[in-house]
């Protein structure tokens, strides 16, 4: 929310400057984004007189003008604008000013031939509003060589971050009651004077939704016109980031980025029959004044006519009965919404307004006649007109929060001890009601207290936070315990291993665009949707970590990577049967591009493949504790991975640990990567758990006494046998001396029959307490065949 120091001075009283304010709202809760000053960006602008204005020589819309800066000569100005004349007043950017709407840096130059010293300036170009056809006309009176943003009285602006539980400074009074109360000014309370109607109101007004509006005061105002708002209206609103419309809509503006509180103004014309609130119907439609048309449903609270629905309640008029410059007779509206109910509803919507932010989280239910008074006095002040009475249609919810107080919590629950005196000062500051009992009643602008620790938190941030002071928590004698879960110190260890191996960490967005999460949802099961997603590119949750690190890829490699190692640890969210969550914690490696550069002695690079990937998995794996030497290797590692070249880890037939290969080629095409790309996930939650206690303590190394022994073994097989289903049958053929085994060797050609395939493995024994003789190897040699046999594997002679 923006506001500038010249508006926070109609209600605080404070010679303070606008650093000092700043570091104020920061040490109460209220949070400053950003300060910035509006003369810096006009520095180099100033009011200049034109002397004398002359035709271009050659050009004929283009004129030659002499203006007088206040110092020195006057200087020679090429201009274009048709309303540029002698005798006028205006705003000449001088050589070296920088143009706030676009940061052209002015200069010295020649415009077709005709030296020129600068520009005459429209409102657009200074950024004071939408006008550009012609330059900026100040009144006779303005003292030339003065610098704009000193004549303009420009202010600094704040921008500060406003908490949802803090409704009440949802307005720049709000904000000032605060830095009264933290003792940075006094705060002067608007002047509310009642204004009586000289005539019946002529529209009914009632509400026919009292959950949704509990109440609906309103009046009709004949006899206005709606022109430009006052200048000084009109540029606190610009300093607020708010465009101006038209004096009735700034007005209702004004009221509510000043005071928190929206109103709304309908064309008295546009009306038919009586102005009530009520449920809309299932399929009703509204035309917004952000020209979008809104289907409602009958959950959802408007403000219609006999005619239709004229206003989303509480977040957005309609563009039919909207105010226009030809509005003679207006109807005001002053309501009170549910919060809850404006919410859900802009949530189903879609649909954010300044409104919405402020009903959402609570406006004042107290201030509905004062806000009334306030709007009907500055329409008649600004706009003219004839008020008609008030029709106050229900009640709004008035029943303050009554709690008993205990002084002594501040210290207790706050860390600080505050005196009761200091204490009961400080709620009054704030609007509080303490009686002698400290029985204590907040105002109706406090939505959110609801206890004593409520109280404690006002005393303790007016009486200042930084005066708490730092505590240490009591810590029980010798070795802290540890805290971490084994989920957490199996990740961590993870962390360290893939860190270990080369890999760099990724973190990536929990939310993907709905394309990207329905191609790696397919053979995963359903996806979660966000109702109110941060935005309509993010608001499905991930299936899989994969499309995260192949953006990550893809931004790395757009930007001349040559190879990449990616890593990441996170959550994977699924929606189960029935629409039950399945969350799982998965990690995530991504290989893509080169594995090796071109060299000399290697020649052209070498690129990452499925084997590469299958090792990371197996590494990791192994870091994880997981009896890597029983795992399958078996297919149907998803329609993302290539069928050729991908595999599942298992412990199992059913127990998937890992899913590793190459990408399927679609799935890089949707993702716009150029391959090659390998990419490994790993499930954490199907790595079995460590039996027994877990233990830092590695067990003792005893080398074997006796040398180990090697046999090699050449078999022939069927060509679709797999490699890894011949070698645990020869891991298992004798399991007290078989130690290791592993293929060296796969080939197919010359000597070896058509559809036939040689697999070549060496076996590793060790010996226990006396080496092997002849006898024995030959029985282990035997053990080996025969076991091999059994997936008709035959030993090549």
């Amino acid at each position: 929310m923006k506001f500038s120091l010249n508006w926070l001075k109609t209600w605080l009283e404070t010679g303070a400057p606008a650093e000092e304010i700043a570091t104020r709202l920061n040490a109460l809760g209220i949070e400053v984004e950003g300060l910035e000053d509006p003369a810096e960006k006009l520095a180099g602008f100033r009011v200049a007189h034109v002397l004398t204005a002359a035709p271009h020589p050659d050009a004929d819309r283009l004129q030659v003008l002499s203006v007088d800066t206040g110092e020195g000569d006057p200087l020679q100005v090429v201009c274009g604008a048709p309303n540029a004349r002698a005798g006028m007043k205006g705003v000449l950017g001088l050589p070296g000013a920088v143009v706030p709407a676009n940061g052209m840096q002015l200069r010295k130059s020649a415009i077709r031939g005709v030296e020129s010293n600068g520009m005459m300036c429209s409102v657009r170009e200074l950024e004071l509003g939408d006008e550009h056809d012609g330059i900026i006309e100040l009144p006779e009176d303005a003292p030339v060589g003065t610098g704009f943003a000193e004549y303009q009285a420009t202010s600094p602006v704040f921008d500060v971050a406003i908490t949802p539980n803090r409704p009440d400074c949802m307005g720049v009074y709000g904000i000032a009651r605060d830095l009264s109360a933290g003792g940075m000014g006094t705060l002067r309370p608007p002047a509310i004077e009642p204004v009586a109607g000289s005539y019946p109101c002529p529209v009914e007004i009632r509400t026919d939704d009292p959950e949704g509006c509990p109440a609906f005061y309103g009046r009709v105002i004949r006899g206005v016109k709606n022109g430009a708002a006052p200048e000084w209206m009109r540029t606190v609103l610009r300093e607020a980031g708010q465009r101006p419309i038209s004096a009735l809509v700034d007005i209702t503006n004004y009221l509510m980025l000043g005071l928190g509180r929206p109103a709304h103004v309908y064309d008295l014309a546009k009306l038919s029959g009586a102005v009530v609130a009520r449920r809309a119907k299932d399929g009703e439609q509204v035309l917004a004044l952000n020209e979008k048309t809104y289907t409602l449903d009958g959950s959802m609270t408007v403000i219609a006519d006999d005619e239709g629905v004229h206003d989303i309640a509480g977040i957005m008029g309609g563009e039919d009965s909207g105010v226009s410059e030809g509005t003679t007779d207006v109807l005001l509206e002053i309501a009170y919404f549910d919060p809850e109910r404006i919410g859900v509803t802009g949530r189903k919507l879609g649909l954010a307004s300044d409104a919405r932010t402020r009903f959402e989280r609570g406006v004042d239910p107290a201030f509905l006649d004062g806000g009334l008074d306030l709007l009907t006095a500055l329409i008649l002040e600004i706009c003219g007109g004839e008020a008609s009475e008030v029709i106050r249609a229900g009640r709004p919810p008035l029943d303050p929060a009554v709690l008993a107080y205990d002084p002594a919590l501040a210290a207790r629950l706050g860390g600080v001890a505050i005196p009761g005196d200091e204490q009961k000062a400080i709620l009054e500051r704030l609007g509080f009601a303490v009686a002698g009992d400290w029985t204590v009643t907040a105002p109706s602008w406090r939505p959110d207290i609801e206890g004593p620790a409520d109280l404690v938190e006002e005393v303790v941030r007016i009486h200042g936070l930084d005066k708490v002071e730092s505590v240490a928590l009591p810590r029980a004698d010798g070795v802290a315990r540890p805290t971490a879960t084994p989920q957490q110190l199996l990740e961590r260890g993870l962390r360290r291993a893939a860190a270990a191996r080369g890999l760099n960490e990724a973190v990536t967005w929990s939310f993907l665009p709905p394309a990207d999460a329905d191609h790696f949802a397919a053979g995963n099961g359903g996806l979660w949707v966000l109702d109110n997603p941060i935005s309509e590119d993010m608001k499905t949750m991930r299936p899989s970590l994969l499309p995260g690190l192949l953006a990550a890829a893809k931004r790395n490699m757009d930007r001349g990577a040559q190879g990449l190692r990616l890593f990441e640890i996170g959550r994977a969210y699924l929606r189960g049967e029935g629409g039950a969550s399945d969350e799982r914690a998965i990690l995530g490696v991504l290989l893509a591009g080169e594995k090796a550069p071109r060299g000399w002695a290697s020649g052209k690079a070498a690129y990452f493949d499925a084997f590469d990937a299958k090792a990371e998995a197996e590494a990791l794996l192994a870091a994880a504790g997981a009896p890597v030497e029983k795992l399958q290797v078996m297919g149907e590692a998803g329609p993302q991975f290539h069928p050729g070249q991908s595999a599942t880890l298992r412990l199992g037939p059913k127990n998937v640990l890992a899913r590793f290969g190459a990408l399927h080629p679609k799935t890089l095409e949707a993702f716009d990567v150029e391959g090659p790309v390998v990419a490994v996930e790993i499930f954490l939650d199907a790595i079995p758990a460590k039996k027994g206690a877990p233990s830092f303590a590695r067990a003792a190394y005893s080398p074997p006494a006796l040398q180990s022994v090697l046999r090699d073994f050449a078999f022939l097989v069927d060509a679709g046998l797999p490699a890894d289903d011949l070698l645990r049958t020869v891991k298992g053929a004798d399991k007290a001396n078989i130690v290791d085994a592993r293929i060296f060797d796969d080939f197919r050609g010359q000597g070896v029959p058509e559809g036939k395939k040689s697999l070549a493995i060496e076996v590793t024994l060790q010996p226990g307490e006396a080496s092997y003789t002849d006898e024995e190897l030959k029985a282990i040699a035997d053990r080996i065949v025969a076991a091999a046999a059994k997936q008709g594997a035959e030993l090549r002679g």
